[in-house]
């Protein structure tokens, strides 16, 4: 696995036609959800100079990059995800300044930065979209953004029948200058999310001009957000029917995963391609299928894509090997490494998830049985790194921490969370700031406590009581990225291959390696595959055959 900055793409590899090479071919990249993470001046919120004081753990946990959740200048009516300057840092998070330091601090340790942009949609507190409102009907600010005359006699219903991805109408109506009520405008997110006109050049002047500073400032690549919604179809088309957000995932909507998405990607890359350095773009992209995802990872688009079919995979044996094969068979065509992903900042922490019995979806209230999550969650990231391409880590994943599925409704803060529709808002339990110290107000996060409660039990989990236990999650983690980088045969490819095992559990085999994988509730006997190398629980050889513990991955070298 490359860790050195200046190692540069040869452009090609010998195991694929076209197959293009660069560091986020087998990079594990570490997702930073700023507010959650650190915070360096005592005042309760993660910030920049916290992240900054903390990448020599970063370092040591072995991971090649660090994606960061926004940073930018936000009312933060949805976590950052709404922007009112895409060059400024919000104060929360600190200043350039404190950004520039991060940057230069991590290449100093040999860590890669990945920086979140939010293309799709600007806050209603941008400078472009306030000055909409104040001139009023007719404004050229306006068509940067989707502005529309509602329908009815005095245009008092929608421009169509579109649904916010956050619940209710995808309109908001306006009201003009002189009091009265006014055009519509489109937010496929929260009100305060209006989104962009991409057929507008300006909007695109403007993001290339927005790569171009990042870039400038040293930043390694970038995570598109909501990559698959800068365009809409023609005309606005109504969609024809309510419940919209069950169609997610599963049609190509006029709002998401259009065609013309991949011109702009396309000439994104062109800018990109004007750096030294291996920048890499990486895609955001909910499509109805993988085959439509690696249409965003073509040679002259983007680098990688978020590999969402996995993540909302059960932990069954026969459901893997299908998400599996169909991952790498959808992006081998295009030469693009697939991605693994288990955790993020919008879904229920895979320690719970896998507590629960399938089938509840990526945002689950409930705890489920911890020990039996846990278990399944470790055996489960020995799964994904045993893969080939790109995986990624969320914060706190590495000490196995569940979801905080008990928030009391007034410490709640996801704004999905207040509307009566939508997403179900339950965000926050995996956004619980994480635990670096046994002790103290907040765990070891900052000396002001925390911006959202943390658990009672949070202490037994934090870095401090896992650093150097044997057979600790966190150890785990280091132990198995160390593997990972030190067998070519892991990370590195396009292929697996799927060897004879029992019912309920996978053997799969790299070069030089074999990992079996037993998905069910009851201990299976195998035949030793090579030598043990690194198990998810307890394993014991005994002689030619192995009793696989059950929700246990177990690494072999051959």
């Amino acid at each position: 696995m490359t860790q050195h900055l200046a190692a540069p793409s040869t452009g090609t590899s010998d195991d694929a036609p076209g197959h293009r090479t660069g560091w986020w071919h087998d990079a594990v990249i570490y997702q930073v959800y700023p507010r959650s993470f650190a915070d360096g001046n005592g005042d309760g919120m993660g910030d920049l100079a916290g992240v900054t004081a903390r990448l020599p753990y970063l370092r040591d946990l072995g991971v090649d990059a660090v994606w960061l959740s926004p940073f930018y200048a936000s009312p933060q009516a949805d976590a950052g995800y709404d922007v009112a300057d895409y060059r400024a840092i919000d104060p929360m998070f600190g200043t350039l300044l404190d950004a520039d330091a991060l940057i230069r601090e991590a290449h100093g340790l040999g860590l890669r930065i990945i920086v979140d942009l939010v293309p799709n949609h600007s806050s209603d507190q941008h400078e472009w979209f306030k000055r909409a409102l104040a001139e009023g009907p007719g404004s050229a600010l306006r068509e940067r953004y989707h502005f529309r005359a509602g329908k009815g006699a005095d245009g008092e219903l929608p421009p169509n029948d579109w649904e916010s991805i956050f619940g209710g109408p995808a309109w908001t109506r306006t009201t003009d200058p002189d009091g009265t009520p006014g055009e519509w405008y489109l937010h496929l997110f929260a009100p305060e999310q209006p989104d962009f006109n991409w057929e507008h050049p300006a909007v695109a002047d403007e993001f290339r001009s927005i790569l171009r500073f990042w870039l400038d400032m040293g930043v390694d690549g970038f995570r598109v957000d909501v990559a698959h919604g800068l365009v809409k179809a023609e005309g606005l088309p109504d969609l024809g029917s309510h419940d919209q957000l069950k169609l997610l995932g599963n049609d190509v909507m006029p709002f998401f995963d259009q065609d013309g998405v991949h011109e702009i990607y396309r000439s994104w890359r062109t800018v990109l391609d004007e750096y030294s350095g291996d920048r890499v773009l990486v895609a955001e992209a909910w499509t109805p299928t993988v085959e439509r995802t690696a249409n965003y990872v073509r040679p002259d688009e983007m680098h990688q894509a978020f590999n969402f079919q996995y993540l909302s995979t059960a932990w069954n044996a026969a459901e893997l090997r299908a998400v599996i094969d169909s991952s790498l068979d959808a992006m081998r065509p295009v030469g693009a490494p697939t991605t693994w992903v288990l955790s993020n900042h919008d879904v229920t922490r895979h320690a719970t998830r896998f507590a629960n019995p399938p089938g509840l979806g990526t945002q689950i209230r409930t705890p489920g049985d911890r020990e039996l999550g846990l278990r399944r969650a470790r055996a489960a990231t020995l799964l994904m790194l045993a893969l080939p391409g790109s995986a990624y880590v969320y914060q706190g994943e590495e000490l196995g921490l569940p979801d905080v599925t008990d928030l009391p409704d007034e410490a709640r803060q996801d704004p999905s969370f207040f509307r009566a529709e939508g997403q179900d808002g339950f965000r926050d339990g995996c956004r619980v700031p994480i635990p670096w110290t046994r002790e103290g107000s907040s765990y070891g996060f900052g000396g002001g406590g925390s911006w959202l409660p943390q658990p009672d039990t949070w202490g037994a989990l934090s870095v401090e009581a896992q650093d150097g236990v044997q057979g600790s999650t966190l150890e785990l983690y280091r132990a198995a990225i160390a593997a990972r980088r030190e067998h070519p045969g892991l990370g590195a490819g396009t292929d697996v291959e799927w060897l004879d095992a029992p019912e309920g559990v996978l053997a799969l085999g790299r070069p030089g390696f074999v990992a079996t994988v037993n998905t069910t509730g009851a201990q299976v006997r195998i035949t030793v595959p090579g030598t043990l190398l690194l198990a998810s629980g307890p394993v014991t050889v005994d002689g030619t055959t192995v009793e696989l513990p059950a929700d246990t991955t177990v690494w072999w070298t051959v």
